[in-house]
């Protein structure tokens, strides 16, 4: 005995065309893709949760020196 779902597949989607069957795949995942969005909670996020993110990467470094590290290099590029 053939499950629901396998029925359905030999009666409706196996006689379309590949390109019919790619359609109605990529509408499947869009509408499954949806329905996940809604039923995740949209929380709020704030850019200040960036705030130090990466400090210590500039730990040790001069900014001032850095800056003119960058402006001597942008000098002698051809």
């Amino acid at each position: 005995m053939q499950t629901n779902i396998e029925a359905i597949y030999q009666q409706h989607i196996k006689p379309l065309s590949p390109d019919e069957q790619l359609k109605l795949l990529a509408k499947m995942a869009a509408e499954l893709a949806n329905r996940k969005e809604e039923n995740q909670p949209q929380t709020k996020r704030s850019i200040m949760e960036l705030h130090g993110l990466g400090a210590e990467i500039w730990k040790e470094v001069d900014a001032h020196e850095y800056v003119n590290e960058l402006r001597n290099e942008w000098e002698h590029r051809p």
